[in-house]
């Protein structure tokens, strides 16, 4: 399953992709990079049907289930040409993020967690714009609340402002340290929050990825971008937001 907000796939990649601006080489006889397709602000396919949640009257909590979720996902044909849909990775229990500080801990914990906490269903969907990026990752965690929602986002908010750096630890390399900071969210969904990771010294010094997690109703949307600037994210989360609240609408 795609990890909460550090997606399989935008960690596969940070793992294994290289860049000069990342310290890889320079092959002056290469051809010139493909300029990445941009992500449209809005979807461009047919208006997807509105999915209505049910209440559990045992525990007063929104029911969704993961086939509501994946409804409300990005399809390919929302995307401009250019893109490609990424194969869904399996977690297989890694915990490459780690930390000295107990300041770092809650974030450590959630760039590890293959779910948000207390997700009652997850769905994510991965794409890429060609081999120098921006990979992009979307997902959907249902917490059974708008209040659950609200509590993680404050959480999330905290565990960022707490820790300023975090390890990344790529197999068959050493560490590298990732500068967290807190960015300006784009303005997509319920109390929107997004931070950025950079690399800032080791083997993937340069890396950048940045998230956004932001509320739809009860349920959290997860976005985050690598080989990507704030640009990106931005019309990313547009585009995921806008269907997301088309989709999934509030319990009846």
């Amino acid at each position: 399953m795609t990890r909460f907000v550090s997606s399989s796939l935008a960690l596969a990649a940070a793992l294994t992709f290289t860049l000069t601006a990342c310290g890889g080489g320079d092959d002056k006889g290469s051809a010139p990079p493909t300029p990445a397709p941009s992500v449209p602000s809005t979807p461009t396919s047919t208006p997807p049907e509105a999915v209505h949640a049910t209440t559990d009257p045992a525990t007063g909590l929104v029911v969704r289930t993961e086939a509501d979720l994946t409804k409300a996902l990005l399809e390919l044909s929302d995307l401009p040409a250019g893109f490609s849909r990424e194969d869904e990775e399996p977690d297989d229990g890694s915990k490459p993020f780690s930390t000295p500080s107990s300041r770092c801990k809650t974030l450590v914990k959630y760039l590890n967690a293959a779910e948000a906490p207390g997700s009652k269903a997850t769905v994510s969907r991965s794409f890429s714009g060609g081999q120098e990026g921006p990979y992009i990752d979307f997902g959907f965690d249902a917490l059974g609340s708008v209040e659950k929602v609200a509590s993680l986002r404050e959480k999330y908010a905290d565990a960022v402002a707490s820790c300023p750096k975090v390890s990344l630890r790529a197999e068959g390399e050493g560490s590298t340290t990732m500068q967290v900071d807190e960015l300006t969210a784009p303005k997509y969904g319920t109390e929107p929050f997004a931070f950025r990771l950079m690399g800032v010294s080791g083997p993937k010094r340069g890396l950048e990825f940045t998230a956004l997690i932001t509320g739809v109703n009860d349920v959290v949307l997860s976005v985050s971008v690598l080989a990507g600037d704030e640009t990106v994210l931005e019309a990313a989360a547009e585009a995921a937001a806008t269907k997301a609240q088309a989709v999934l609408k509030p319990a009846t």
